[in-house]
């Protein structure tokens, strides 16, 4: 890496083990002038492990952005070389060198970036009201498509149980007795508008 990093991390919370392994790499980089740009989901807002390394990468210049819901992991190394999960195995990954290829993961990137909220771990509290709206409309959005709480949990990174609590207080709000009156009250109730 000559100049710039941009990562998508899907998830939640990333495992200690890879943190630590990426701290020391990630601040070497941000050290030698490399910009780094990483994208994750909402939900590493409340990951100690994860929050921790935050505040050591953006101290150094690193800029973090969550959204509450990212793409498959990818890394583009700059604009001309790339890693894609290359099968559900974990620890494989293709390398892209083609440049049209490259260059769409990059805008893919970019625009995703300009629609996800900085993170400033310096900043308390870290759940902002967009945070929690962001999540709760992606949740909501899935009740009304019929998704499952374990599928829903899986895409946005939180746990089932997370999920059902974000769905007794729309709940509770809307006055629904069951989940079938949830997206009935959900999708006619405005609240997920723009």
């Amino acid at each position: 890496c000559r100049a710039e990093v941009r990562t998508a991390h899907p998830g939640g919370g990333r495992p200690a083990h890879v943190l630590a392994e990426s701290l020391p790499r990630d601040l070497n980089n941000l050290r030698r002038g490399i910009r780094q740009r990483t994208l994750y989901q909402h939900t590493v807002r409340s990951d100690r492990t994860t929050l921790a390394y935050i505040e050591q990468v953006t101290a150094e210049g690193a800029e973090i952005r969550t959204l509450p819901e990212v793409m498959d992991r990818f890394i583009v190394f700059d604009r001309d070389l790339a890693f894609i999960p290359y099968s559900d195995e974990p620890h494989t990954a293709l390398r892209v060198r083609h440049p049209a290829l490259v260059r769409f993961l990059v805008r893919h990137f970019d625009e995703t970036w300009s629609r996800a909220v900085p993170v400033r771990p310096e900043r308390a509290p870290l759940r902002t009201p967009v945070v929690t709206s962001d999540l709760q409309r992606a949740i909501l959005q899935a009740v009304v498509n019929g998704e499952t709480d374990a599928a829903i949990a899986r895409r946005i990174g939180m746990s089932r149980r997370s999920v059902a609590e974000h769905m007794r207080k729309v709940s509770e709000q809307l006055g629904s007795n069951s989940r079938a009156q949830l997206g009935y009250l959900v999708a006619t109730s405005g609240l997920l508008d723009d």
